[in-house]
């Protein structure tokens, strides 16, 4: 099929996210300038299969370590990139055509008080096997900045926020949550605020051969070590004021201390410390609403702890109308965009850089980007690494 042309000034980007749960990618096409949002189009996701999760999981413990040049990395590199590949596909199947892809790959390391953070996926593979100009690297440079690398989607958050009276935050729980708060200004602050389904996924996989709490089943049927929790929340992370990032393993030791415990029981205290850690986040001031998006808001035991424990409502994102499992994927789009056009993704307020700075990479297989592709933006044309 061939898809309607975009609004004046918009391209139409198809915005790639395999999360820290390591569950698989997802993909979603928006319509954007990267400051204003159009039309939401085809979105999908595309579970790993065990091999290449067990790949990946086996990389993390590692990655501090390595080279980039190691055989099992790059076979897990590639078959990374060929699933995002079949995501785009499937998604142009639908759409008929796209102008841009965002490609956030997959994090092995997060540690940018270290000055690194790495994310694996080959853009120019993925460009050449779609025939479309991949943005991609989206933290490096916010990192060398001086910035945490994270998080990137309160841009996201906060332009489809728009008109949405403030105090309001979005809550995303990935493997790592993290909180996006819009004041009454429109002021935007945000940081990471610990574990989110992560250790919860690793603990019920080690117990019950599924790696996530199906239905909060796991939890439900517990009761939270609140000694466990304290242990938990006085690492030093907690201590810090926003904006903060993590690595998904940065709280690995949990399980370690939760050993003793019944499965269900290290559950319910799993929940508990993801739920406590966001309470316990500074923000200028209460907000009077919590929207919810990631696989965490389909978790019933923790929706139900997140009800009964912070101040103002708990939904889901779907009450403003979005689609809560695709919100990173469309973010990424977003970004990819805002990069394009040389518009900031760090501040100071998001990422803790000292400055608004762009930020990305433009990869260019032999191909003929889509007309008025370049027009558009500031950005050389001679294909490669831009």
């Amino acid at each position: 099929m061939t898809s309607r042309p975009a609004e004046p000034g918009f391209l139409r980007v198809i915005g790639l996210m395999s999360g820290t749960s390591l569950d698989g990618v997802d993909a979603a096409l928006i319509e954007t300038d990267g400051t204003r949002v159009g039309r939401r189009g085809a979105s999908l996701s595309l579970g790993y299969d065990p091999a290449l999760r067990q790949a990946l999981y086996a990389l993390f413990d590692r990655a501090a370590e390595l080279r980039g040049e190691e055989p099992e990395l790059l076979s897990a590199e590639r078959a990374l990139t060929d699933i995002h590949v079949e995501a785009v596909r499937r998604v142009l199947e639908i759409e008929g055509e796209a102008d841009l892809i965002g490609f956030h790959g997959q994090t092995l390391f997060h540690a940018p008080q270290s000055g690194r953070t790495w994310q694996i996926g080959d853009a120019l593979r993925l460009s050449d096997a779609t025939g479309l100009p991949v943005m991609h690297d989206f933290r490096s440079d916010d990192v060398r900045a001086g910035g945490e690398g994270a998080p990137l989607a309160p841009w996201y958050h906060a332009a489809c926020l728009a008109g949405q009276e403030g105090p309001v935050a979005i809550l995303n729980i990935g493997g790592v949550a993290n909180v996006t708060f819009v004041g009454r200004d429109g002021a935007v602050l945000a940081c990471d605020t610990g574990p989110g389904n992560a250790l919860l996924d690793d603990w019920a996989l080690r117990h019950t051969g599924i790696a996530c709490d199906r239905d909060g089943a796991l939890a439900f049927a517990g009761k939270p070590d609140l000694a466990v929790v304290s242990e938990l929340l006085s690492a030093p992370f907690f201590r810090r004021l926003p904006p903060k990032s993590l690595d998904r393993q940065a709280f690995i030791v949990a399980l370690d201390l939760l050993t003793p415990l019944s499965p269900a029981d290290g559950a319910a205290t799993l929940v508990a410390f993801t739920v406590q850690a966001i309470a316990a986040t500074t923000l200028p001031e209460a907000p009077r609403a919590w929207f919810v998006c990631g696989g965490g808001r389909h978790n019933p035991a923790l929706m139900q702890a997140l009800g009964a424990t912070l101040p103002g409502s708990v939904k889901p994102v779907e009450a403003l109308g979005w689609d809560g499992d695709m919100v990173e994927a469309e973010c990424f789009a977003y970004l990819a965009m805002r990069s394009l056009r040389g518009l900031p993704l760090s501040a100071p307020g998001i990422t803790g850089a000292p400055g608004l700075f762009t930020g990305g990479r433009l990869s260019c297989a032999a191909i003929r980007p889509p007309t008025g592709f370049w027009q558009a933006v500031p950005r050389p044309s001679n294909g490669g690494e831009a």
